[in-house]
């Protein structure tokens, strides 16, 4: 069949349209504000952007945050834009200050699309400049123009006022969480000590840039003085923590680039390259960087990114006549660490023994680590645990952000899952019977384990999670007593061996609903009693009522409702100051006066709740 091709067919799209209709191409993904990089957080980055640019410049301290339910507002205290663009910075692509490098030399806004995608994509969008005793403002509703003020006097501080409401057509019923903005913005005062960010009656502050950013996420002190090298364009610190694999933090003119790039493959060689040559011994790349906790961030001209969302550094070089990134990180902590060593000898006594103990216990667990890569790669050729999917976070292939692996109890949950899922974007891991406890075992039981082995096979972290599969890891149990030991004991697994899955935000819950309530002419399902109580009114005095005990009770059919564009997930998070050490202590170790009142407290819980619930189907 012929299909027809003529001058009907080709069509020009507005900005505005372009973007709704392929907002991944700007924004990354959409989301529901559940994950880190969802597009809600970043529109509030693309915004924030434009501000910190001003501070870097030199104009304005502070900039003022805050969320209102979806209601979005930034201000800051800069130059402000020039009046007579106003309209045009905030609705006509690639326009824009920041092409010229002169004003703008290290920005990370550089293809003059970022706001414009905010605008786009938001159902309410103000742009307010004030600039010398004048004000211009300028509001649009899903990128269209709908007031275009004309000047007016004003007696306000010079600077921009942004206030945007992402757009639920696009977004669906979304929701900010408050712990995902505070880092963001926290980083942003970590790379630009002295600023001011105010947000929602919080004032994030750091005299001593990177060494703070640290101090914030490690928990506890590390095994030396954190070590801070500054210099032109490049500020790096770095410990060794308690932990395994590797963290790090890294930044591109104050960028977060999550998933690094060039500028942390350099650090990563350089540090080996530097221990080796200051100890004068070649020990291997692992056990230098075994429980390392580093941020690096450095300034480039005209920085080439992977993506829009500026997530991974694809730059070579650090401008257009400047050295390549590689070589300028390299000679850099050649002479600054080098130097540092030789000045704090008890420093580098400390990681000289970490290295050791590191290399002693990668020696003690190797031949074990051998015949389990053996095992893992016979089985994974018929592995009947794990169905993959054809989308990974690791490719270039522009769905990798919503690459998803499900790990399941039991033969019938997962197979009610593989058979509704998306096979293009979610894979799926079947657990046999419960996992083991690993809280106080070395990382050899990863490999003795044949449930871990084919675990952390599945989700390739053998070598930290650089390599990961898959953006989001759910754990998809049951929501009863077994099911949430589960839980516990994965989450332990995780938080032992490979802390940073945790702590980068790609560990998540399934949320499935408990009750399907429904009569002839609608089903709702509700994951609470009180959903249950408000879908019973709504829909008349005698629904039937379903209460799901298990995954493998529902039906695939029903189960593609719960993991699809509607799909509830709880992602698992660390607050400031937690310690991964005492969490697991205090429910995994041995048993404790503590926790045994802590359970007993909430048995009561529990059994209050199983009682209103009784109550409640009484009434009905």
């Amino acid at each position: 069949m012929s299909v027809g091709y003529s001058e009907e067919h080709i069509k020009t799209l507005e900005w505005r349209e372009h973007i709704r209709l392929r907002p991944g191409m700007y924004i990354g993904k959409l989301g529901d504000g559940s994950s880190q990089d969802d597009g809600v957080y970043v529109l509030l980055k693309e915004v924030m952007d434009n501000s910190l640019d001003e501070y870097m410049m030199g104009y304005g301290k502070k900039i003022d945050v805050s969320i209102t339910g979806k209601e979005v507002r930034v201000r800051d205290f800069g130059r402000g834009i020039p009046l007579g663009k106003v309209l045009d910075a905030v609705s006509k692509m690639n326009t824009g200050a920041k092409y010229d490098s002169k004003a703008f030399k290290k920005s990370v806004g550089l293809n003059g699309v970022g706001v414009k995608a905010v605008n786009a994509l938001s159902s309410k969008f103000v742009i307010r400049s004030i600039r010398d005793g004048q004000i211009k403002i300028c509001e649009f509703e899903h990128g269209r123009t709908v007031i275009d003020r004309p000047l007016e006097p004003s007696t306000e501080e010079n600077g921009v006022e942004v206030i945007f409401q992402p757009d639920e057509d696009m977004f669906g019923n979304y929701y900010y969480i408050s712990e995902y903005v505070d880092t963001m913005l926290k980083n942003n005062v970590y790379l630009n000590s002295g600023l001011v960010i105010n947000f929602n009656g919080n004032k994030f502050f750091s005299r001593n840039g990177l060494v703070d950013l640290l101090n914030e996420n490690m928990g506890k002190e590390g095994l030396y003085p954190i070590i801070h090298l500054t210099g032109e364009d490049i500020e790096i610190a770095f410990t060794h923590g308690f932990q395994y694999g590797e963290d790090y933090y890294s930044f591109v003119n104050g960028q977060n680039t999550t998933q690094g790039g060039t500028h942390l493959i350099a650090f990563r060689e350089a540090i080996v390259k530097t221990i080796r040559d200051f100890y004068k011994k070649d020990y291997d790349p692992s056990d230098i960087r075994s429980s390392i906790i580093a941020a690096v961030s450095i300034k480039v001209e005209e920085p080439i990114f992977e993506s829009q969302t500026k997530t991974k550094l694809g730059s070579k070089d650090m401008g257009p006549e400047g050295p390549s990134v590689r070589n300028f990180i390299s000679e850099f902590i050649k002479k600054q660490l080098d130097d540092f060593l030789h000045k704090n000898p008890e420093t580098a006594r400390i990681i000289l023994k970490k290295i050791q103990d590191s290399e002693k216990e990668r020696k003690a667990i190797s031949s074990i680590q051998k015949l389990a890569r053996d095992r893992a790669k016979k089985v994974s050729l018929h592995n009947k645990k794990l169905r993959d999917c054809r989308t990974h976070y690791n490719t270039n292939d522009s769905n990798k952000l919503d690459s998803t692996l499900f790990i399941t109890e039991g033969d019938s949950a997962s197979g009610s899952i593989t058979k509704s899922r998306n096979v293009e974007t979610q894979a799926v891991f079947s657990l046999r019977g419960k996992p083991l406890n690993s809280y106080g075992l070395t990382k050899k039981i990863v490999y003795e384990n044949e449930e871990f082995n084919l675990l952390q096979a599945a989700l390739n972290i053998e070598d930290g999670i650089e390599n990961l599969r898959y953006n989001n890891v759910v754990v998809a149990t049951d929501a009863d007593v077994d099911g949430m030991h589960i839980r516990l004991l994965l989450l332990t697994f995780f938080l032992q061996f490979f802390p940073d899955l945790v702590r980068k935000g790609h560990v998540y819950i399934l949320q499935t609903p408990l009750f399907r309530v429904r009569n002839k002419k609608e089903t709702r399902y509700c994951y609470s009693p009180d959903e249950k109580a408000k879908a019973v009114k709504a829909l008349g005095p005698t629904p039937e009522i379903t209460r799901f005990k298990g995954l493998g009770e529902i039906s695939p059919d029903e189960f593609a409702n719960f993991i699809g564009k509607e799909m509830r997930l709880e992602p698992v998070r660390m607050k400031k100051n937690d310690s991964v050490n005492g969490f697991l202590e205090f429910f995994m170790g041995k048993n404790t006066p503590d926790r045994q009142d802590f359970i007993i407290e909430n048995l009561r819980i529990e059994e209050d709740i199983v009682d209103e619930e009784k109550a409640e189907v009484k009434v009905e």
